[in-house]
Formats: structure tokens, C-alpha cells, sequence
């Protein structure tokens, strides 16, 4: 079971730190949609933090807005942690070991929650639980931001996007690009609205969902 508790550690590593290359060539899309959603002042929760570029960069284009990275994986957040100190970004918490699989969450309602490139790379009970956590974490009217691959009933698939299905799939069958049908489903029964579907480069979108 993950630990919810901040992953302090004293001195970070640089050699911690891990690179996801897509992360920039798709930060700045993701800021100018945040920058519509986010609101003045809060802490803005992200699960699934990865790497920990994004949350760093985040937190360097909103100073006013406090973000609490997270993800399941040690590895993870220790690159977090280490690209926190690198930048030092001072609005950027120390993460925290958070599993979308897990029951509980013990972690303050945040005002928003961001989930980045997880959906796709993860069983689909990770879906529902990420749905199952935020309708109790957010309160009503506030947005659940999603980013990533999906498919869309009457679109043509990207061949890039088929051929990642496909990748997908031989490393885990239980991974995969979702349907957006699916995924306003989900958001549906767990007390969630679709409020924007926007394209993004590279055959990614951004799905904007609200508390009801």
C-alpha cells in the first residue's frame, strides 16, 4: 500500500532526476488551457506526476497557485522532489505517494485536480478510482482536468495514435487508449459533467470535466 505522507528528503539528487521528453513539446499547450480553469488561488493537486517537469513548470507559470505533486512510484518522486530543488520553485510541495488504486487518499480537498498521461498507461479501475477520489475530494463546480490520447466515436484515428494502441497493448493488455464516450461515463456515475473537449498537439486532448 502507498504511504499518502510528503516524500521528504533532505538533500535531493540530481541524479534523481528522470526526463520525459514530451513533456516539452506539450507544457506550454496544457498551460494556456489551465490558465482558462485554474482559479486565482488554491492548491491544485496532480496525480500520476511522473517525472515531476510538469508540476516544476506549473508551478513557475502560476506562483500563485500552490501544487502538490504526487504518484504511486518512489522512483517518481524522488525525480520530483529532485527537479523541485533544482528549479527552486518554492510553491511546489513536496510529493506525495498517491495510487488512484488505492481506497483511501489521505490528502486535503484540493481546489482542482490535473491527471496527465496516466489514463492510457494504467488498468482502467485506475480510471475509476481517479474519478471515485476527485468526487470526493472537489467540491461541487470544480474541474477535473485530464490530458492525453483518446478515441472519439466519428473520428478517424491518428495513425500515430493506432500504432501507440498497439505498443500499448503489447507491454500490458490492461493498458490502452480510452473512448471519450467512456470516459463521460465514468465522469457521469461518479457525479461529473464534461465541460470542454479540446484538441491538443499531437493527437492528444485536453477533457475538462466539472463537479455536480
Amino acid at each position: 500500500m502507498t504511504d499518502s505522507k510528503p516524500w521528504f528528503t533532505d538533500k535531493p539528487n540530481p541524479a534523481d532526476q528522470k526526463h520525459a521528453p514530451a513533456t516539452m513539446r506539450n507544457r506550454d499547450a496544457i498551460v494556456s488551457v489551465l490558465s482558462q480553469i485554474l482559479p486565482k488561488t488554491g492548491t491544485i493537486l496532480e496525480i500520476a506526476s511522473g517525472t515531476g517537469e510538469h508540476a516544476v513548470y506549473f508551478g513557475q507559470k502560476f506562483p500563485d497557485l500552490t501544487f502538490q505533486p504526487s504518484d504511486p512510484d518512489p522512483e517518481c518522486c524522488r525525480s520530483i522532489a529532485a527537479w523541485t530543488a533544482r528549479e527552486q520553485v518554492e510553491n511546489v510541495l513536496p510529493p506525495i505517494q498517491l495510487d488512484a488504486l488505492e481506497n483511501t487518499w489521505d490528502i486535503k480537498a484540493p481546489a482542482v485536480i490535473l491527471c496527465i498521461n496516466m489514463i492510457h498507461i494504467a488498468p482502467w479501475e485506475a480510471a475509476i478510482g481517479l474519478f471515485d477520489h476527485a468526487a470526493k475530494l472537489l467540491s461541487v463546480g470544480a474541474p477535473l482536468y485530464l490530458y492525453g490520447p483518446y478515441f472519439r466515436d466519428g473520428v478517424e484515428p491518428a495513425e500515430g495514435n493506432l500504432a501507440f494502441e498497439r505498443s500499448l497493448k503489447s507491454r500490458n493488455l490492461q493498458w490502452g487508449i480510452r473512448d471519450v464516450a467512456d470516459m463521460d461515463a465514468l465522469a457521469q456515475k461518479t457525479g461529473f459533467k464534461r465541460e470542454q473537449l479540446i484538441e491538443m498537439p499531437a493527437n492528444n486532448i485536453s477533457l475538462i470535466y466539472r463537479k455536480t
